[in-house]
């Protein structure tokens, strides 16, 4: 059949086309995938409401680095409805965040295709989180990363849902990466699959 679409049409199609690829790459690169974990039974037609945070005794010995899992868990609160309590009020929820990041030496004979054994750049695919090409020596290290949350009643202290969700990659994790986590520990809310399960949350 013959072409019969003028050139200033096939002109505007294919830079329509070109912008929805361009758009479903920025999508992409934004998806952040990983592993969750979901347990409770939060009541029906009980809304988020306000939440502020609890810490362990063992929490208390690095404020810092508390209150900074504390600010990226914050993120993942709010997106799904929670606020933080005003100070001095009695929060509808008291919230309990960890984390831990472990370092795993690799060597070539990990990965069954191991023969791509050597340096080079390479695809590092959902399971690191973001799906991205990076410069790999052959011999480079895994870690593996995870973040937790406890939601507490406020005024009576009953374990209400609990979220964990954890991934693997090249690196510790930034900051961005960890607020990615959280934000994947919740997406189950207010449902609960105790099953490990795969997901993916898409950040702005």
């Amino acid at each position: 059949m013959p072409n019969t679409l003028p050139n200033t049409l096939r002109r505007h199609l294919l830079v329509a086309a070109l912008g929805a690829a361009a758009l479903s790459g920025c999508a992409s690169l934004n998806t952040f995938s990983g592993e969750v974990s979901s347990f409770g039974d939060w009541p029906a037609g009980r809304a988020p409401g306000s939440f502020a945070f609890e810490r362990l005794p063992s929490q208390q010995q690095d404020p810092e680095e508390q209150a900074r899992l504390e600010r990226l868990a914050t993120v993942a609160l709010q997106a799904r409805g929670f606020q933080p309590a005003a100070p001095g009020a009695k929060p509808d929820v008291v919230v309990q965040v960890g984390a831990r990041i472990s370092r795993q030496a690799r060597s070539p004979w990990d990965d069954p295709l191991w023969w791509r054994f050597g340096p080079g750049v390479r695809w590092y695919g959902p399971w690191s989180g973001w799906s991205s090409w990076r410069w790999s020596n052959g011999l480079d290290p895994e870690y593996g990363r995870e973040v937790a949350l406890l939601l507490r009643d406020g005024p009576s202290g009953a374990p209400l849902y609990e979220a964990r969700a954890r991934n693997a990659g090249a690196t510790p994790g930034s900051d961005a990466l960890m607020e990615a986590l959280f934000l994947l520990s919740m997406s189950d809310f207010p449902a609960a699959r105790g099953e490990p399960h795969s997901a993916s949350v898409v950040r702005p």
